[in-house]
């Protein structure tokens, strides 16, 4: 085998699609069966729209026109000038990929990858050959741990000071309950995202965003009769508890049915120290995260699968890590950027209302998050590139 791929999520999958694409014999284990749910926002960006359709993968959805920032008596919006978004239900996004990789003729296998053995010739997972792995398991990455690639970091407390957080978990990124678990779980100083379902049609084309002291909310139509709500917070509590701090998106939602449970995950922040180990290249969420803040989760996914696979097919695996570096570098400093500013309570009040005031740069910094996400060299990877 010349690709075995550990992780069924979105970025697995399309790390299997374009290996596919290149000719390479591949295969895709993933622990869960069927259609696998996950707390996310559901929000793809125009750019992440844009390679799913290079991909051939057209999910259904509603189209998202842009993004308005919302606080208290304060909102402004900002439209994507590169085409629609769309907000897409996690499940729904799985599906569409999920057939799309069985269409090209790849195996999934429900199979869980315990040990982890390589040589100058290859991977050897659980008695399985292949001549390299892609990791995409997870926000929680058990090869990456494995590895020895988590690296900790220190998180603030609402005191200043500091302790120290690392990787770890289940390795799915996800989990499921009333959200109390995730908040108490993750660290004073630690984000962590819960995500819930209403049942009730859209009342805009855009993502709002809604702004409160500790918290934010991310609004997603994603079919005509659902909305998603997610929280991002460093404050403990239930998703009831968190939602509370907005209670203009409270009202909206008063009367509403929640269409399933609330899922948790984090905590987000996941630091590596590099994202190849010999054949081993770490993809997606495994590879490294932030924070969800910019929304830009899907488009790194898709955008790292292809390198990676590019990186396996021209030998070159050491590329990979220069390649991540290029494609993550805007994401990572605007995400630690906004962080450390909205960590001030100032800073993070003059938000909504500095946007407003200023709806250009508002619209420029969303035009610049809405684009493809790049490194050196762009385009879907195909046989002629082999």
């Amino acid at each position: 085998m010349d690709l075995l791929v550990v992780g069924g999520g979105p970025a697995g999958l399309a790390s299997a699609l374009h290996a596919a694409r290149a000719g390479l014999d591949v295969a895709v284990w993933e622990q869960r069966a069927g259609t696998v749910d996950k707390a996310c926002g559901e929000g793809l960006m125009p750019g992440a729209v844009a390679a799913l359709a290079a991909l051939g993968v057209h999910p259904p959805g509603r189209a998202l026109r842009g993004i308005r920032y919302v606080a208290e008596r304060h909102r402004v919006d900002a439209d994507f000038a590169a085409g629609p978004g769309r907000g897409v239900r996690r499940t729904t996004l799985h599906a569409a990929l999920r057939e799309a990789v069985l269409a090209a003729g790849v195996r999934i296998e429900q199979r869980t990858a315990r040990r982890v053995e390589q040589d100058d010739e290859g991977v050897r997972v659980d008695g399985t050959r292949a001549a390299h792995l892609v990791a995409a398991d997870g926000l929680h990455s058990p090869i990456r741990r494995t590895l020895g690639l988590d690296r900790s970091h220190r998180v603030r407390s609402r005191h200043g000071a500091g302790r120290e957080a690392g990787g770890g978990g289940s390795g799915s990124g996800a989990g499921q309950g009333s959200g109390h678990g995730t908040g108490r779980r993750a660290g004073r100083g630690s984000r962590h995202g819960l995500r819930r379902h209403y049942q009730l049609a859209p009342w805009s084309d855009h993502v709002e965003v809604h702004w409160a002291p500790s918290a934010e909310a991310y609004v997603t139509p994603v079919a005509d009769d659902l909305v998603g709500v997610a929280v991002l917070t460093a404050a403990r509590g239930s998703f009831d508890d968190h939602l509370a701090a907005f209670p203009e998106l409270r009202e909206r939602l008063a009367g509403s049915a929640p269409a399933g449970p609330v899922r948790g995950a984090g905590p987000l922040r996941q630091d590596t120290s590099a994202r190849t180990a010999g054949r081993v290249l770490l993809v997606g969420d495994a590879a490294g995260y932030v924070d969800a803040l910019t929304g830009e989760g899907i488009a790194l996914a898709l955008a790292q699968a292809q390198a990676a696979v590019r990186a396996v097919v021209e030998g070159d695996v050491a590329g990979y890590e220069r390649e991540w570096r290029r494609l993550t570098r805007r994401y990572r400093w605007l995400t630690h950027a906004l962080l450390g500013a909205t960590r001030v309570p100032p800073v993070r009040g003059a938000l909504v209302p500095l946007a407003q005031r200023l709806p250009w740069l508002f619209t420029a910094a969303v035009d610049v998050l809405a684009g493809p996400v790049r490194g050196d060299r762009a385009g879907v990877l195909g046989p002629a590139q082999m």
